[in-house]
This record gives structure tokens, sequence and C-alpha cells, in this order.
């Protein structure tokens, strides 16, 4: 077996310990960075409950989930994360200056033949690259979630992103067995802009009393062959991220990213959807139903 290059995963939330599942099951030593002990500590907690889920389920042998979890370094030490690592992947909030903050760090200790990338779902690579001093190897990685499961990866390149860089991130992609697409950096790429548009006229609905939450999803579900209804995946998202995304929209591309009255309502009351419990649904051990009223 050929030796794969160490990955450092910068964010252990939500889509960071996913990457980090998904990097691991593929083979590669993976170094799982959060600010905190307890933070990493988390991240690895809840990506060892999901491989069991896949075991206890017949889809993961105690062998595979075993190696999956030697693979996994939970840490708070930045230089311990991106020493000697072949590629970096940043998955931190959708703050801009979080972002270039953390990667300005990371790229002190990193390999000057590291690979960066960023799991952001809208903000610009060009800014990231051309802020962080290393526009030439700087691209997007948008994963979806959860990544060890879903096929497409979005290849984000910006203004200023190399040849070869783009050539190791599609190679890097299908290592993943992940099917790559090549976007421009724009506002919202391809599919945040389209998938947030359709998430926020849905809440659009709900708030017009057009029909019922599950109403809504159920017409996308079998009118357009959806595998999840738009209000059921704003809530795997997380209504502040969604929220995040179309501010940034708004102010990049007009009126038609405006928020929803009602989401930004949801919000503030603390209702992010599934990570919080609530939010279009109620996220319970039998399984999501929805809030109506």
């Amino acid at each position: 077996m050929i030796q794969k290059s160490p990955v450092a995963i910068l964010g252990a939330g939500t889509m960071g310990h996913g990457i980090a599942q998904l990097t691991a099951q593929r083979g590669y030593p993976t170094r799982l960075f959060d600010i905190t002990r307890e933070a990493a500590a988390t991240g690895f907690s809840k990506i060892e409950a999901a491989l069991t889920r896949l075991l206890d389920k017949g889809k993961l042998s105690p062998e595979d989930r075993q190696q999956t979890l030697a693979r996994i370094s939970p840490t708070d030490n930045l230089t311990q994360a991106v020493s000697g690592a072949g590629v970096l992947i940043e998955a931190a909030p959708e703050k801009m200056d979080l972002k270039i903050d953390l990667l300005s760090r990371a790229l002190r200790d990193a390999p000057e033949d590291a690979l960066i990338a960023s799991n952001t779902s809208s903000l610009s690579i060009t800014e990231l690259g051309q802020r962080t001093g290393q526009a030439h190897r700087v691209l997007g990685l948008h994963f979806f979630n959860p990544p060890s499961v879903m096929e497409l990866l979005e290849v984000v390149r910006g203004v200023s992103t190399s040849p070869d860089t783009l050539d190791r991130a599609l190679a890097f992609a299908r290592d993943l067995n992940k099917t790559p697409i090549v976007v421009r950096d724009f506002p919202g790429f391809a599919t945040s802009r389209l998938g947030v548009v359709l998430g926020a006229e849905a809440i659009r609905m709900v708030e017009q009393g057009v029909a019922s939450v599950a109403d809504i999803d159920r017409a996308m579900e079998l009118g357009y062959r959806h595998p999840m209804g738009p209000l059921k995946l704003t809530d795997l998202v997380g209504l502040d991220v969604r929220l995040a995304i179309l501010e940034h929209l708004h102010r990049e591309l007009g009126e038609a990213f405006r928020p929803p009255a009602l989401l930004r309502q949801l919000v503030r009351a603390g209702h992010l959807g599934k990570k919080t419990g609530v939010g279009f649904y109620r996220w319970t051990e039998q399984g999501p139903e929805p809030v109506e009223g």
C-alpha cells in the first residue's frame, strides 16, 4: 500500500469531524484540530459514535472501525496538527477573519508544498488566498454533510489558484472516492447559491402559510425526487449556517438572497436545527417530527 501523507482538519465541528472520518476511512493519517482539547475530543467522540452505528448496521467490520480510529489524532496543538501534513482543510465557522487567522497561523508550520483548502460554502477563495499570502496553493474543497456518504465534492478555484494545485485537489478528491466538480470563485459557488435560494423560498412559504413544513418538504421529495426536502435539509445544515450564507449572498448578489424574517427569528431563539434538537423539525430518538404552528 502506498504511504499517504497526513491530512490536517482545522475545526472539529459538524463538517470538520465528518471530513476527518472520511479521510481516516480512506487510509489517511488524520489530525483533527480544534482550539480546545475538549472540542477536539468531542469531535473524535462523534466519529466513534458514527463508526459504531456503521458497525451495528453491518456496514463496517470491527477491524476497519479500529483502524479508522487509530488513524485519527485529536489535538489542540496547531503546530502538531499541520507539521508534515500533505493537505490542510480548514473547517472553521463561516467568518472570513476567523478563517484567515486560522490558516495564517497554520501556514507558519505547514510544509511549503502542502495543499491548502477551505471547506467554506460561500466565502471568497480568492480573498482567502490573497490575505494568507499563498494564493497559488489555496482553493476550496466544499464537502457535503455527511462527508462520508455524500458523493459530490465542489472544488473551487480562486483567481490565482495554480493549475498544479487544482490537479492535486482533483486527484485527492478522487482518492476520497468523491465525484468532483470545478467551479469559479463566485459568491455562493454553484451548490450553495442554488441550495439556499430553494431553502429560503421554502421558509417564506412557511411564513405565508402556503403549506405545512411536512408538505412543503414532501412536495420536493416526491414531485422533484429530492432525497430530502429543503426545510429538513436546512435543519441538517444548521439554520445559523444558512442565515450566514444568505446574509453574505444578500450583500454580494442582491435582494434574491434576503434572509426570511422567520429564519432570523428561529436563529435568535436558538432553534438551529438538528444540532440543537429543534428547528423546522423536532429531532427525537424516533426521528424528526415537523414543528407546525
